[in-house]
């Protein structure tokens, strides 16, 4: 019988729900997945019924993870937007060398170098560095901004405000955006590839967009009047914090919110690419590991 491949977050959070939509995808393809869960619930039992093997586990304690990796063929690592990257992409890291793993895809965003924009970025490529060096033959899976949290983002302000409120500035600031059943498409397509080459990024952008077009969009399906108001970052801030986020994704998002605002500003920066990874899924076009889509050109 064919190994299981390990399907980290398997159950979906609260962003794209990129291993569960992998988890999916690999079981309509007959391939066997351990889907690593933080609890049983609702949806891992769903993914039981559908012919997964569930492993209640935790990234942040290495005897789970060195359990959860023993007997898989490769793994899909996707940690949420909180604390904890570097504790986990360690712990995976040992536990993968430990068993033998030769592929592991690993999720991070678009942008990802010592300089990046944001905190979680920045953490995002001291977690590639750590993969690369455990040698386990890690790619990594660059993604733009998920449809998914931006529908979120302008839930949580229509209803009461009957605006999208958000410190994003004016209308002509430009958005790159993906879905994540997409960046699963491109996910399962490296899990499955023939070849891959360690240490390749395969930045993943669905469409740019305008602010603009975007509220258009919103006021067209829900069939009603929606209009964009700017706020500023700390009335974003105090408005997100009465909803609950982690102090980790709050202070990501904040330093996002800027850099996108920074990028409309300058027309050169806000040339962002559409790349074609989702539409060669089966086996994605890989870029330089250095590849920035914010100074990329158009098109």
């Amino acid at each position: 019988m064919a190994k299981p491949v390990l399907v980290t977050s398997a159950a979906g959070g609260r962003q794209g729900k990129t291993g569960r939509h992998v988890s999916k995808m690999l079981l309509k393809r007959g391939i066997p997945v351990r889907a690593f869960v933080h609890k049983i619930d609702e949806r891992s039992e769903q993914l039981r019924a559908l012919g997964a093997e569930i492993f209640e586990g935790d990234f942040l304690d290495v005897r789970s993870v060195q359990r959860a990796v023993q007997g898989t063929s490769s793994v899909y690592f996707a940690y949420p937007v909180q604390d904890g990257l570097l504790d986990a992409t360690a712990a995976m890291a040992v536990a993968a060398r430990e068993a033998g793993i030769t592929r592991l895809v690993n999720l991070v965003m678009l942008q990802s170098s010592v300089d990046a924009p944001t905190p979680r970025m920045r953490q995002n490529y001291l977690s590639e560095q750590v993969f690369e060096w455990a040698g386990i033959g890690a790619v990594h899976v660059r993604a733009t901004v998920f449809y998914e949290n931006l529908a979120s983002l302008a839930r949580s302000s229509l209803p009461a405000q009957g605006a999208v409120r958000l410190p994003w500035g004016k209308e002509q600031t430009v958005l790159p955006l993906v879905a994540g059943e997409d960046v699963a498409r491109v996910a399962v397509g490296l899990l499955t590839s023939p070849s891959l080459t360690a240490g390749t990024a395969y930045p993943v952008i669905g469409t740019v967009i305008s602010l603009k077009d975007i509220i258009a969009t919103f006021a067209r399906v829900l069939g009603k009047n929606v209009r964009y108001e700017e706020i500023s970052d700390d009335q974003w801030r105090s408005e997100a914090l009465a909803r609950g986020p982690n102090a980790h994704a709050l202070e990501h998002l904040s330093s996002l919110w800027k850099a996108l605002r920074a990028a409309g500003l300058d027309p050169e920066r806000a040339r962002f690419a559409v790349t074609d990874a989702i539409e060669n899924s089966a086996a994605p076009s890989p870029k330089p590991s250095r590849y920035s889509c914010a100074r990329a050109k158009a098109s």
